[in-house]
């Protein structure tokens, strides 16, 4: 209780206290406690015993009668048989709030607190205590103090919102929680230059004052209050109140990345199985911050002590199903309003817990908007289902589906800007589109990385999620093969059709220089695609040639010999009689030489085993003479090959000069 808001009464004011006199013919100060029992500080027995749950009032029926309608009635009811119980366990506020309300009728002083005022406006509704049998009576006095005390405070319009968790369906009747939220709401919204309350950001060195109230202990001009100063008192409300708020402020406009943050903060204090300390949840962190870069709502885990230094409790585990819901449903429709690291985390625990497949549809679509900010490990969701593989594929699927509508949605929408900005505007959004698609084709080559190590994961699934993206997502294809290399490691039994129609998700025009040097050594890939990509690396090495060629010449424009993937795959003469009749030639060249490379490798093969086997047979002190034998013969084989792949004389003569070890194709090296 805050006694500068709501002070001890005692007489005249209804603002200052609540008092009633006493000429209802019992006169007393005080009530007196014994056990589980009151009684009232008179010599006149009581002749009405009102129980309420365990707690049991010894009183007398005239003060009582001339305030309360509902007890007129009950004791009007029973009229023709002596009453001397009546049982009120409905009675809401329970016994404390009953007490007060007798005291009141008593004419003893009693004092209005924001603790108390929720629980002794209702009960004071159900005992029917209005203007009609006395001026002044309860219900006026309580609703006084609600409008002119509670509401004007920020700290008091927070506890008594948190005191009507325990009286529904009252409090919501009596309106007491869309005024609190209403007033919340307005505060929350209030410009935090002229703020003059303490909140729960700032440690309070003197009680809170009320709205209009300028005290010393309130923050001065110079120092600058944070945009996120009421994250964490609203924090403390129960879901549904929480929510209530958090509505009444997106009706005021507040901006929505600070909605999003304070339901972050929320979910991070009820939620502490959603997000784990450290994981980054300021993301927002930029927007919302205050000018020294603190945030009083990063990593906030920790309880918050509020009011009566009683702490939050933390939410039970079947209660978690409704509070995920409710925050989904409450997320502001705007992009960027929360991070992706949390949507992902917040679909986690949907899926875990069962929510509502509509809210989980809503929410996979949230996620679909911010895709690109998504990381790997936000991603490794568990499939929770009966599904066979250890990680959710399909959940990744859809999330990518999401994405891609989003993308073509947002590309194909009319622009809303002036005619004299829509090339500028459509110029940087296509740019923004493609790094986006190209952040999250880099995402999805890490997460079929990652889940290709499953036994159980299907060459369908790795195939389609593989190809869900198109071509020009990726310009490179090294994460790609990484992914396919894992699976086939992974995967050892499958056949050669099924390694075949894995390889086809790469492009091999699209690998890097180590990647081909790893491709072409790899036992694992098929010998078409080990093929392919030296076919590539040749092709490359002769467009640039050509195009030096060509720029040296005074040419213009140059046509590559292979253009594209499809033209790739489908290497042959003729594919290429429409316009690349000069090329011909090359082509047939370069798998002329493959094969003669091929031919002789595995001659080479040979002989270097027949080799190995003399070698084996010959006696240690002959070992020198043996091996300058072998490799004498192979030095003549390898001149042998030199002199085929030469055209004149002259060239058969220097390469019998610059032999060369002959080199090893095809070595798997992972």
């Amino acid at each position: 209780m805050w006694e500068s808001e709501s002070e001890s009464v005692s007489g005249r004011d209804y603002v200052n206290g609540v008092h009633s006199t006493g000429k209802h013919g019992v006169k007393t100060d005080s009530f007196e406690q014994k056990g589980q029992s009151w009684y009232v500080a008179t010599d006149i027995p009581s002749d009405l015993l009102v129980q309420i749950e365990d707690v049991t009032f010894h009183l007398h029926k005239y003060p009582l009668l001339s305030r309360s309608g509902k007890m007129n009635r009950i004791i009007y009811e029973s009229r023709g048989e002596e009453l001397s119980k009546i049982c009120l366990d409905e009675l809401p506020g329970g016994p404390e709030a009953f007490e007060l309300a007798a005291k009141f009728c008593y004419g003893i002083a009693i004092d209005l607190s924001a603790t108390n005022i929720s629980g002794l406006r209702c009960a004071a509704e159900y005992l029917e205590m209005t203007e009609d049998l006395e001026e002044g009576n309860l219900i006026f006095k309580t609703e006084a103090f609600l409008s002119y005390v509670v509401l004007s405070s920020w700290r008091d319009s927070i506890l008594v919102l948190k005191s009507c968790e325990k009286l529904s369906p009252w409090a919501e009747n009596l309106q007491i929680v869309r005024r609190c939220s209403e007033s919340i709401a307005w505060k929350a919204c209030a410009n935090p230059k002229g703020i003059k309350w303490q909140y729960t950001g700032k440690p309070a060195k003197v009680s809170s004052p009320s709205w209009n109230q300028m005290k010393d202990s309130s923050p001065s001009r110079n120092q600058q209050v944070p945009p996120d100063w009421w994250f964490e008192d609203v924090s403390i409300l129960r879901i549904d109140h929480f929510v209530r708020v958090i509505t009444a402020i997106k009706v005021k406009g507040m901006r929505h990345e600070l909605i999003g943050a304070s339901i972050m903060q929320y979910a991070a204090k009820w939620l502490p199985g959603l997000i784990k300390e450290g994981s980054g949840l300021s993301d927002n962190g930029s927007n919302i911050s205050n000018s020294n870069g603190s945030s009083s709502w990063r990593g906030a885990l920790h309880m918050i002590v509020v009011g009566s230094g009683e702490e939050v409790p933390s939410v039970q585990a079947k209660d978690q199903r409704m509070v995920v819901e409710s925050l989904i449903s409450i997320l502001p429709q705007q992009k960027d309003s929360v991070s992706c690291s949390f949507l992902l985390r917040l679909l986690r625990m949907a899926n875990m817990l069962k929510v509502a497949p509509a809210l989980v549809t809503e929410l996979e679509k949230r996620v679909g908007m911010q895709f690109e900010q998504a990381t790997l490990a936000d991603l490794l969701i568990p499939s929770y289902n009966k599904s066979e593989t250890m990680y959710d594929i399909d959940l990744v699927q859809r999330l990518l589906e999401h994405f891609i509508v989003q993308e073509q949605t947002e590309s194909s929408s009319p622009s809303r800007y002036p005619f004299s900005d829509k090339h500028m505007h459509d110029g940087s959004q296509r740019g923004t589109n493609i790094n986006a698609k190209m952040r999250v084709a880099r995402l999805v080559d890490s997460y079929l990385t990652e889940v290709s190590r499953d036994r159980n994961l299907s060459l369908t699934k790795f195939q389609v999620l593989a190809e869900a993206l198109p071509d020009s997502a990726r310009t490179c294809d090294d994460g790609l093969y990484r992914a396919i290399d894992s699976y086939l490691k992974a995967h050892p039994t499958l056949s050669e059709h099924e390694r075949k129609r894995l390889c086809r998700v790469m492009d091999c025009q699209k690998l890097s220089v180590d990647a081909c040097m790893h491709a072409a050594q790899n036992e694992r890939l098929p010998l078409r695609v080990v093929v392919q990509v030296l076919f590539s690396e040749q092709v490359k090495i002769s467009n640039a040639i050509a195009n030096i060629s060509l720029k040296e010449a005074g040419e213009s424009h140059y046509q590559p010999l292979v253009s594209n993937r499809k033209s790739l795959l489908e290497a042959t003469p003729q594919s290429f009689q429409e316009g690349w009749t000069a090329a011909k030639k090359d082509i047939n060249t370069l798998k002329f030489e493959l094969e003669t490379v091929k031919t002789k490798y595995q001659e080479l093969q040979t002989d270097m085993e027949n080799l190995q086997k003399q070698f084996d047979r010959v006696a240690k002190p002959k070992q020198a003479s043996a091996w300058t034998a072998g490799w004498k013969k192979l030095s003549k084989l390898t001149k042998t090959t030199n002199i085929e792949t030469h055209d004149n004389g002259s060239q058969v003569a220097n390469a019998e000069q610059t032999t060369k070890p002959p080199r090893r194709w095809r070595n798997s090296i992972s």
